[in-house]
């Protein structure tokens, strides 16, 4: 009989976010990367293990076999294929394309070698009380796949192709020329209270009118779109998919549409779009995952002028990564600069684009496995999640600097763009949940008239328990939302607790819990509320009901002022609603 493995042994595993096949060998991490075994090992024992990721494109690439040593189990050509898209579908994100580990460990081969195809394979049938599913019992993955991906994890890892300036102009596209475009807008539609809405696993977005609650348009993207952003005139929105391809649409047709498009890499999460004053809607730039580089495309047209690679040496250990993939990216308000994150090496590049041709760029030692952010309410400090450090840092954007690095006291801190409001008794702060805990964090963002409080914790909350993605408040309301998406508990993921602003002067303050699942009449699944967002005025807030491809999901609608629910949106083409992005919220960076 296969042997469970759980308690102490299980704990020599990470159960990282975006587990493709619920792996991560502790070992002897050490020998392939000291630093990024050590701060993975923060994910024990969290629902962060329950993240996975899909859609990831890379397995759609045709990969060649790495060479294999003798010892290890061959695989066939078809073998290789089905555990390539496996893996890349479901933890590449987290373990890196070449498996040297990111936010997850490395699963390169001196790690899993040393323990050997049993192990392997019963710790992903069984998985772990540390949070790591249990991919066999549950039957996510059949017996073949889990043997499969045993004998594939003793295997070295397949390198995907560059993807340079012919690759990137062979997939550009400009659907509607600038001189055949409206010269005004064409519709009626107000497009400072639309929604942009990511239906995840049909390849689409969505618009949805603020007012109506109706389905404008669903417009054909690239798959599972990470982020929509919006261009400082209003008039165009990005929007990128984890495969890495950019659509823009024109939102002043009579019904807005892909105007232009191209594909960046092969896999990537962030665009953005120029907003300092004399550069609107000028530019747009994209960060590739793989291969890790950015691109700066003309903003109108998406015609790609310039890649940039991001691969060199980690910032605290000198040594070179070969895939230190872009996170988030954002535009500064005090400069024409964009903020690029870069995961693995823990640096931020301030990159100038009022001259592209002699680009300059500002780089940053920060920290490393830096992922997501935001503004502070003045927009002057951004700051950002070095995930898998337990940290936030905080860069000066107008001065171009790294003004702290915070220790956030929770564990794998995911803000998404973080949330801002005033403290009852602290006065300005931001907000991030945790991936691994309970925890919310606020941390003082006034260094002016709260200088005591300026880049400190000054209050930890008690959430519902760990599996947040996205914390959310408006400048008009006087709560804080926090989701629980990727939490165990059913009950858990499909509610959300929300604080009183005015009652955080507590020594302990109490949550009331919104059960969004069960106000969206959805009777089937899991239910995984995900991401509030607010209107354009700040006076109601929208949740995403996440289930399955097959199975109903919906958005739901509170009223901010009495927390109860105001509407349900349902369509049968509202196929795995995630992310959603209120055009004015989104381009004036707003939460």
């Amino acid at each position: 009989m296969p042997l469970r493995i759980q308690g102490h042994l299980a704990r020599h595993f990470l159960s990282g976010v975006a587990l493709a096949v619920g792996l991560a060998l502790a070992g002897d991490a050490t020998a392939q990367n000291p630093v990024a075994a050590s701060d993975a090992m923060k994910h024990d024992g969290t629902p962060a293990g329950q993240y996975q990721p899909s859609l990831d494109a890379l397995g759609a690439q045709a990969l060649e076999q790495a060479g294999a040593k003798p010892g290890s189990p061959q695989l066939s050509d078809a073998e290789f294929k089905r555990a390539n898209q496996i893996y890349f579908e479901r933890c590449a994100g987290c373990h890196g394309v070449l498996r040297k580990g990111a936010t997850g460990k490395p699963l390169t081969t001196n790690i899993t070698r040393e323990h050997g195809y049993e192990y392997l394979r019963d710790f992903i049938t069984y998985g772990s009380p540390g949070g790591m599913p249990n991919w066999g019992t549950s039957n996510e993955l059949q017996q073949e796949e889990i043997e499969l991906m045993a004998r594939y994890l003793l295997n070295e890892p397949a390198q995907p192709p560059e993807f340079g300036m012919p690759e990137i102009r062979a997939t550009w596209k400009v659907i509607v020329p600038v001189d055949q475009r409206p010269t005004k807008q064409m519709n009626k539609l107000d497009l400072d209270n639309l929604m942009s809405v990511t239906l995840r696993d049909s390849g689409e977005i969505a618009l949805i009118d603020g007012a109506s609650k109706q389905i404008v348009t669903r417009i054909k993207t690239g798959y599972a779109v990470h982020i929509s952003r919006i261009s400082a005139s209003g008039r165009y929105l990005y929007v990128i998919g984890r495969d890495a391809k950019v659509n823009l649409i024109d939102l002043w047709m009579e019904i807005p549409a892909t105007v232009a498009e191209l594909k960046v890499g092969n896999e990537a999460r962030s665009v953005e779009t120029s907003k300092f004053k004399g550069f609107e809607d000028k530019y747009a730039i994209a960060g590739a995952y793989w291969p890790p580089q950015y691109v700066i495309m003309d903003g109108a047209t998406l015609e790609p002028l310039k890649i940039v690679s991001t691969r060199g040496m980690i910032y605290d250990e000198q040594t070179y990564h070969p895939e230190p993939r872009v996170a988030s990216i954002v535009a500064s308000h005090f400069k024409p600069e964009f903020l690029v994150n870069i995961k693995e090496t823990g640096k931020i590049r301030l990159v100038d684009y009022s001259d592209i041709k002699n680009l300059k760029e500002i780089e940053i030692e920060a920290e490393r496995f830096l992922h997501d952010g935001g503004f502070d309410a003045t927009k002057r400090y951004f700051m950002v999640a070095a995930n898998a450090r337990n940290k936030v840092a905080i860069i000066d954007m107008k001065e171009g600097r790294l003004v702290k690095v915070v220790e956030t006291q929770g564990q794998t801190p995911h803000p998404g763009r973080g949330a801002n409001f005033v403290h009852p008794k602290h006065g300005p702060v931001w907000a991030t949940g945790h991936l691994g805990d309970e925890t919310i964090t606020l941390i003082g963002t006034d260094p002016e008239k709260h200088p005591k409080e300026a880049w400190t914790v000054v209050q930890t909350l008690i959430g519902q328990g760990g599996g947040s993605l996205f914390v959310k408040t408006h400048p008009k309301s006087h709560y804080l939302y926090v989701d629980t998406t990727l939490n165990t508990d059913p009950d858990i993921s499909s509610s959300v607790a929300v604080f009183d602003i005015k009652e955080l002067g507590q020594d302990k303050p109490k949550y009331k819990v919104l059960p969004i699942g069960e106000w969206s009449g959805i009777k089937e699944g899991q239910r995984r509320v995900v991401q509030g967002e607010f209107n354009k005025d700040g006076s109601e807030i929208w949740f995403s009901v996440w289930n399955g491809k097959a199975q109903e999901s919906a958005i739901v609608v509170v009223d901010d002022k009495t927390l109860k629910l105001k509407s349900v949106i349902k369509d049968k083409s509202l196929i795995t609603p995630t992310g959603k992005f209120n055009l004015l919220n989104t381009r004036d960076d707003v939460y």
